[in-house]
């Protein structure tokens, strides 16, 4: 694997106010556990097709925003409360895609565990890649 590192010079003087103007893509409602929501939201993940992933920590769910729709998120992986079952999730702390597999791969702290969960439809449980690990990040 080649990876490539540049670094920018930027000079940003003393006095740079930022402007605000951002758009909020993802939650937006407060905390909580609706899917317009998050609670104590971690890992993200952005895909070619501006698809944003969520590892919603305190929801033990990973949660998906498809570009442009902004009102609802969807549960793609857990959100059946926490807990050690294959079709549960407990404090996920980070999510990426697999493109190879089109798969998640989730960082599933709480059950010292990496798993991956098919993004087809109709998936509801993942498989344990790796078991018996401090995972904090992917």
């Amino acid at each position: 694997m080649t990876t490539h590192s540049r670094v920018l010079n930027i000079n940003i003087p003393a006095n740079a106010k930022w402007t605000h103007n951002g758009v909020t893509v993802a939650g937006g409602h407060g905390k909580g556990d609706a899917t317009n929501q998050l609670n104590r939201p971690l890992g993200l993940f952005v895909d070619d097709d501006q698809t944003v992933l969520i590892a919603d920590h305190l929801n033990h769910r990973v949660m998906q925003w498809k570009n442009g729709d902004t009102t609802n998120g969807q549960v793609v992986a857990g959100g059946k409360g926490k807990g050690n079952g294959l079709h549960q999730l407990f404090h996920p702390t980070d999510v990426l895609i697999d493109k190879e597999t089109d798969s998640l791969i989730i960082c599933d702290c709480g059950n010292r565990r990496v798993v991956r969960w098919s993004r087809r439809s109709g998936t509801t449980q993942g498989e344990i890649l790796i078991d018996n690990i401090n995972c904090y990040g992917l």
